[in-house]
């Protein structure tokens, strides 16, 4: 076993964490009877030798022992390493990354790692015959984790599909017999031309008598690689499979490990007990018991993923997958229930559509009993901000009910209001209010109180005395500005002038450590109260006597926020031009832009910054020129160009646009606006990963278009 490990010069390579001398432990580790030492030593593999997916030099040598390993059927767990296997030698090279990218020459050392991946690619797919015999192995762990491996690594991939096709009618366990199915799709998705080979397949597996579950993973399947071929009534269909699922006894089974093997796991050695050898944690063994604990309870726990892939493939199709999610939202599973309001989060953030129903539906299961699934929907219609509103009563039904919920302790970070109160303030609903007055009177007040109280508005008033009292309570010590923040947002959102005299007094106090943030927080509120923060005057003057610093920057706005006077914050601005960081000239600029007219003067210097090599300067720059000449011809073309070059940009332009009037019929901006709106896709919408406010942003950019389209036209919707 493993004849010849120690022949290989191990010391001289390198993983993830140093020097590779550890890896022949590994290997060993994979192969030992000890099923915690089994999990150690996947870990490893997994976390050094294979770091998220890098291949090293370490893990080319790996491969043959790994094969070898493999095919003994003496050896346990062969399930996980078919799978790390898969995962070293599948990493698909062709694939290209739709996100927008600085242009740099690629360098030496992602040089070597292509050649690693390649070395990879190659090294596992000359071995992958090995698979063919695992298709029937006694594993079934085994057998779970072989169709993928031959659907993503075999170099004949007409072989592999008939083989899939013959073992599905003789393969006893249910799970693989899914398993098969997904690889048809795999093959399918990798070999364009066996598609339609694939996809007849799939239909007729669709449409026989055969299982729920598995006519359920070919209609996924379907959907991913061959979505015009699928049913017109593909919702319907659906719908009863999952209604069949629910009360067809017997079908609960494990559910696929997504780090290692699905099979049996050993029992521990006699006088052994598991929870007394003081194994380290792995994360291997983390990730196991997650997936434990989110199957356990499911009669189906493999439902989640078929209906996850059918979505994946039904794409831009937003009115079958609400239908579908609408359906399961209507579920007497409450699994079934938590499945969807994940999927809907999802839909939601990648797509457009009218969601009214779907949102509704959620808002429903905030007062379920099951904690798990009325956090699921809390924390989906957080981010939803005014799409939540058909679940504005429930929100607020829940807030009211549960106190205990209004604010989120967290162990080593600093306090949060809870996820259905933001959901209600992100609506602007005054019912969120007495939540976070009670918020404001803990010891320590929710970091997101102030950005609460922003989206509030004006039903958020009666909260300016709270704010007020506690800024001029605290002590000005190093620790100042993570108290204060939260308390300088909610008085900016609210342009409380009557707090002028606290919010200077933390200006005038604000310590070493971090005293440029707080400074740069206190300066803004006081822009914010306008005329009613004229006791701050001599302060904003004497810091704008420093020229080039960002607090020269933010003082000269407060200035001309406060006293209107351009004399004195002009030559200030200028100065901001010229200072090394893009984002502190970006601020002097977009100044200066405030100044209107008054800053005609520095027109040229605006004009230059249009050739400026960083996008977003240009953006300010472009739209500064207009607001102090008033002419929009030399700026349009340069907010138009990053509006295709940087989708982040486009609420800030569509923003101008609005105001400027440009977008007249056959125009080059109403061209742009209505191709925005045409697009089902959120502008900003990302594969793999999202952010807290990106519907929000999505929405306000398509009522931005409207309202440029109509502040040109004099015509259509504005919302």
């Amino acid at each position: 076993m493993l004849a010849g490990i120690d022949e290989v010069d191990w010391a001289s390579m390198e993983h993830a964490y140093g020097p590779a001398d550890d890896v022949p432990g590994l290997l060993r580790g994979l192969a030992s009877a000890d099923p915690a030492e089994r999990e150690q030593a996947l870990d490893g593999m997994y976390g050094a030798v294979h770091h998220q997916g890098d291949v090293y030099a370490c893990t080319l040598a790996c491969i043959p022992f790994l094969f070898e390993l493999v095919v003994d059927p003496g050896i346990h767990d062969r399930g996980s390493i078919v799978e790390l296997l898969t995962s070293i030698g599948g990493i698909d090279l062709d694939e290209d990354d739709d996100e927008e990218f600085d242009e740099e020459e690629t360098d030496e050392e992602e040089i070597e790692d292509a050649a690693n991946y390649a070395m990879a690619a190659s090294a596992v797919t000359a071995g992958a015959g090995a698979f063919f015999e695992l298709i029937a192995d006694e594993d079934p762990g085994v057998r779970l984790a072989a169709p993928l491996a031959l659907a993503t690594l075999h170099s004949h991939p007409v072989r592999v599909l008939a083989l899939l096709r013959e073992r599905l009618p003789v393969e006893p366990d249910e799970e693989v017999r899914l398993a098969l199915v997904e690889a048809a799709g795999r093959v399918a998705l990798r070999n364009r031309p066996l598609a339609e080979q694939a996809a007849d397949w799939l239909r007729s597996l669709a449409a026989e008598a055969y299982a729920p579950a598995l006519r359920l993973a070919a209609l996924a399947q379907l959907a991913r690689c061959a979505p015009d071929a699928l049913p017109g009534d593909v919702v319907r269909m659906v719908a009863g499979l999952l209604t069949e699922l629910r009360s067809t006894p017997g079908t609960s089974v494990g559910v696929p490990d997504p780090v290692g093997t699905a099979a049996q796991v050993d029992e521990p050695g006699p006088g052994e007990p598991a929870e007394e050898r003081g194994a380290p944690v792995t994360l291997v063994g983390q990730v196991r018991a997650l997936s434990a604990a989110e199957s356990a309870g499911r009669s189906a726990p493999w439902t989640a993923d078929l209906l996850r892939t059918l979505h994946v493939g039904l794409d831009d199709r937003v009115a079958d997958r609400s239908a579908l999610l609408i359906d399961q939202l209507r579920s007497p599973d409450r699994w079934q229930r938590i499945d969807a309001v994940r999927m809907s989060s999802g839909l939601i953030r990648a797509w457009r559509g009218s969601y009214e129903e779907l949102v509704r539906l959620v808002g429903a299961q905030l007062a379920d009993p099951e904690p798990r699934l009325a956090e699921a929907a809390s924390h989906m219609l957080e981010d939803l901000f005014g799409l939540a509103a058909p679940a504005a009563d429930a929100l607020a039904a829940r807030v009211a009910s549960d106190p205990g919920s209004w604010v989120k302790e967290w162990e080593s970070e600093p306090p949060g209001l809870g996820s259905a109160v933001k959901a209600l303030a992100r609506l602007g609903d005054a019912r969120a209010v007495p939540a976070l007055a009670a918020a404001l009177e803990r010891s320590e007040v929710p970091h997101d109180v102030g950005f609460a109280i922003g989206y509030l508005g004006a039903a958020a008033a009666p909260l300016a005395g709270a704010l007020r009292r506690r800024l001029g309570g605290l002590d000005l010590d190093e620790g100042v500005y993570d108290r204060a923040s939260p308390l300088l947002g909610g008085l900016t959102a609210l342009r409380a002038g009557e707090a002028a005299p606290e919010v200077l007094r933390v200006l005038r106090g604000a310590p070493e450590y971090r005293g440029e943030w707080l400074r740069t927080s206190a300066l803004r509120a006081l822009g914010s109260f306008g005329p009613a923060a004229r006791c701050a005057v001599p302060e904003l003057r004497a810091l704008i006597r420093r020229p080039g610093t960002p607090a020269a920057t933010e003082a000269a706005q407060a200035l001309w926020a406060v006293e209107g006077d351009a004399e004195a914050v002009l030559p200030v601005l200028i100065e901001g031009l010229g200072v090394e960081h893009v984002h502190e000239r970006r601020s002097a600029v977009s100044a200066l832009g405030e100044l209107g007219a008054h800053a005609a003067a520095v027109a040229p210097r605006l004009r230059a910054l249009l050739l400026h090599d960083e996008l977003w300067l240009r953006v300010d720059a472009a739209i500064a020129l207009w607001e102090v000449t008033g002419r929009s011809e030399e700026s349009v073309p340069v907010m138009l160009a990053a509006w295709e070059k940087n989708r982040h940009v486009r609420v800030r332009v569509a923003e101008c646009l609005a105001l400027m009037g440009v977008a007249g019929a056959g125009s080059d901006a109403a061209h742009v606006l209505r191709a925005e709106l045409a697009s089902v896709r959120r502008h900003n919408a990302m594969d793999g990963g999202y952010g807290s406010h990106d519907t929000y942003e999505d929405e306000k950019l398509l009522v931005l278009c409207r309202r440029a389209l109509h502040e040109a036209t004099g015509k259509g919707p504005t919302t």
